[in-house]
């Protein structure tokens, strides 16, 4: 039988399988255990040699060598895994899962928010079985990412668990607005705000349709037409406002920014994390650091904004910023590890194609982290981030079961992750 059709019926039962456990709210799940020559232990940043791990009732109940206890005679499958690692589910800090990478510029305005939302089931299962359980959809049109969530959450589509933001804040002409029309056209994009009270307005607005993080544009970008990548936006008063809000409410807050200046302020302000950071300089990284604020750097987009961009839609404009920003965001990667910057892993995806999030973990180790360091940034430093550490982010008893198996050695060659074999999430076989 072709080997793609086998995989593609097995995927299908268990994807059959995982609907009708998650619709039925949990009350039955199988319990599975696993052995394999390697765990990755993420918090004690070191591996477990010939691990096994007990999965019930969608949680993680024993984690430890074989030789510390026997397979329960119990259980309803037995993985057996020599020569592979273990590891936790990966999650990815900054998608856009709504977003499809081959509309991009003037395209984007044949896009309705319904296509989007359609869009978005189809990335959700494509990020899913690229290893990705859980993510943080950081910008969606008409809070299509909220239903998306509420769709895979109820058990109706097959995806990542998703912290979502709804909108992104934006001032007028900004890089969360939409500059593609000219001014006849009227058109603004809905989470547009000027005013420390009106950008209190929208996040309060965002957190009454759904959202559960808060993300704004602190700075221009480089796919938004007539922005300077690293001018400031908001100022600084408008940022504390909406931070503020934010916070009182409980949410965590996310901010697009590229210019030095726009950095610096976002992190004074006390946001969570800054997104892109490509213009650090020493001081942004020491604020950074003494602020304990999350860095998220996409540093493998770049590869895919100059290589195929163009046939994309990506306007000239915007290449031509990128062929600006991509090597100096680059460096400021180094530099803030160097210094010992908290970082998570955000790809971008949906600028280019979801499913190839794990590009970027290889990338990250060619730019100065090892490959624990760049594991730890993509499964328990996320969690950390969405103060979420106490349900995932790692391989823990008493944590949802996201666990992921690859053949080889992880540590030795990260690039695995690239095609992940076996996908477990909330204690449901989803690939095999």
């Amino acid at each position: 039988m072709n080997k793609q059709l086998t995989k593609t019926k097995k995927w299908l039962s268990y994807a059959c399988l995982w609907i009708g456990l998650s619709a039925t709210h949990g009350a039955y799940a199988e319990k599975i255990v696993l052995t394999a020559d390697r765990l990755i232990d993420v918090e004690a940043g070191t591996e477990i040699t010939q691990p096994m791990v007990i999965i019930e009732d969608g949680k993680f109940t024993w984690v430890g060598p074989q030789s510390a206890k026997s397979i329960p005679t119990d259980a309803d499958k037995v993985l057996a895994l020599p020569g592979y690692s273990l590891l936790p589910g990966l999650m990815d800090m900054h998608v856009h899962l709504t977003s499809d990478a081959n509309v991009h510029g003037y395209r984007r305005l044949t896009r309705s928010t319904p296509r989007s939302a359609i869009t978005g089931v189809k990335n959700a299962k494509a990020t899913l079985l690229a290893g990705f359980t859980t993510v943080r959809n950081v910008g969606a049109p008409g809070y299509a990412d909220v239903a998306l969530r509420d769709a895979i959450n109820e058990g109706d589509v097959l995806g990542p668990r998703m912290f979502v933001s709804g909108p992104s804040i934006g001032v007028t002409g900004g890089h969360c607005d939409n500059n593609l029309l000219p001014f006849e056209y009227a058109v603004t994009s809905e989470g547009v705000a000027d005013g420390p009270w009106a950008v209190k307005t929208k996040v309060r607005q965002n957190i009454k349709y759904g959202a559960d993080v808060i993300k704004f544009c602190a700075t221009g970008g480089v796919l938004s037409k007539g922005t300077k990548v690293g001018a400031q936006q908001f100022t600084d008063t408008e940022m504390q406002a909406l931070i503020a809000e934010a916070h009182l409410r409980g949410l965590t807050v996310a901010a697009h920014a590229h210019g030095t200046n726009g950095i610096k302020a976002a992190i004074k302000a006390g946001v969570d994390s800054i997104e892109h950071g490509s213009f650090l300089d020493a001081e942004a990284i020491d604020l950074a650091v003494k602020m304990g604020t999350y860095l998220s750097m996409d540093i493998y987009v770049t590869e895919y904004i100059l290589g195929e961009g163009e046939k994309a839609g990506i306007l000239e404009e915007s290449l031509a910023k990128e062929r600006t920003v991509g090597k100096r965001q680059r460096e400021s990667f180094n530099q803030a590890l160097k210094a010992g910057a908290k970082m998570v892993f955000g790809s971008d995806a949906g600028v280019y194609p979801h499913g190839n999030n794990a590009k970027q973990l290889s990338r990250m180790v060619k730019f100065g982290m090892t490959p624990m360091q760049t594991l730890q940034t993509a499964t328990i430093e996320p969690a950390r981030l969405l103060q979420k550490e106490h349900l995932i982010g790692s391989v823990t008893p008493g944590k949802l079961a996201d666990i992921l198996a690859v053949k080889g050695n992880v540590i030795e060659d990260i690039s695995i992750l690239e095609n992940v074999d076996i996908i477990i999430k909330d204690g449901v076989i989803i690939q095999e």
